[in-house]
């Protein structure tokens, strides 16, 4: 199935102790590239959280936030930093005789100090916690993924539109290529008409041989044919294709541009040139869509 690398997921989930809530979102990428954002207290749950998330996410930017609130008071110890408090409390009895200062020092002023007093998370049974954290990462990954297979299947269906409509402008291009060599005979008669001036038979011969020279030159049967199978590879791998299709899809659609190109180059026909024209351009639509596609 084929899958968009943009896509957002929420996953929330509570164990008594913290409410756990995690958001993912993802863009289109070349390769797999994962970033976590999480408190600190944390961070050896991040691996597991990595490995998660990949199991579900071959491919795309994807940014993973985990905010965690706790809800007991079990969870965070008040800790005395003494060293910090008897530096505060020197430096005022400093500050005091230096300036000749009235007051006391006082606990509530010491106590209230930067750093004094500080609320340290107690983390005790890491494996749990990893447990807990894993299962909203589990949720909003899934979520993530249901909107990216939603958005695969639209981009699938726009994709198939697009590669119809080619195929209708190469069907019109088939179908005027064969005129081409007509025109450029008829244009050579008139040409070596005007020079004889009447004054001697038609080379017939001669034309003739010009004209294939001119057929085999800028004949494009051969790229009509290639970019008709290209087209057709395109329209199956959208029906048919399995995961992580985009890489394989934005090959096809350099072949697709590279045949095009071609086709282009070798046109020598005004209307052919036009129609040329708008493939591209169809081509370059697809070009782009093709790299948000998993």
């Amino acid at each position: 199935m084929i899958k968009s690398m943009t896509g957002f997921g929420r996953g929330e989930y509570t164990d008594g102790k913290r409410n756990i809530t995690v958001e993912i979102k993802s863009v289109n990428h070349r390769y797999s590239d994962i970033s976590i954002k999480m408190p600190r207290r944390y961070s050896f749950a991040e691996d597991k959280v990595k490995s998660a998330v990949k199991e579900k996410l071959r491919r795309g930017k994807v940014d993973v936030s985990i905010m965690v609130e706790n809800i007991t008071e079990n969870d965070i110890n008040i800790k005395l930093n003494e060293p910090i408090a008897k530096q505060y409390y020197e430096n005022l009895k400093m500050l005091q005789s230096n300036f000749d200062l009235c007051g006391e020092i006082s606990l509530r002023l010491l106590a209230t100090m930067p750093d004094v007093m500080k609320a340290i998370p107690d983390v005790e049974d890491e494996e749990e916690i990893t447990k807990a954290i894993l299962i909203p990462v589990s949720e909003a990954s899934s979520n993530l993924e249901n909107m990216r297979q939603i958005e695969g299947e639209k981009l699938a269906e726009d994709l198939i539109e697009k590669g119809e409509k080619i195929k209708c402008i190469l069907d019109k291009i088939a179908e005027r290529a064969p005129g081409v060599v007509k025109d450029y005979t008829a244009r050579l008669r008139e040409r070596i008409t005007e020079l004889l001036d009447g004054n001697a038979n038609l080379p017939e011969e001669r034309i003739l041989t010009e004209a294939a020279i001119f057929a085999d030159k800028y004949s494009i049967d051969e790229e009509i044919t290639r970019l008709n199978s290209h087209l057709l590879q395109l329209k199956k791998i959208l029906k048919e294709g399995k995961e992580a299709e985009g890489k394989k899809l934005d090959f096809l659609v350099q072949e697709m541009n590279r045949e095009a190109n071609t086709i282009g180059s070798k046109a020598n026909d005004i209307t052919i040139t036009n129609h040329m024209l708008e493939i591209k351009s169809e081509i370059e639509k697809i070009r782009e869509q093709v790299q948000n596609i998993e």
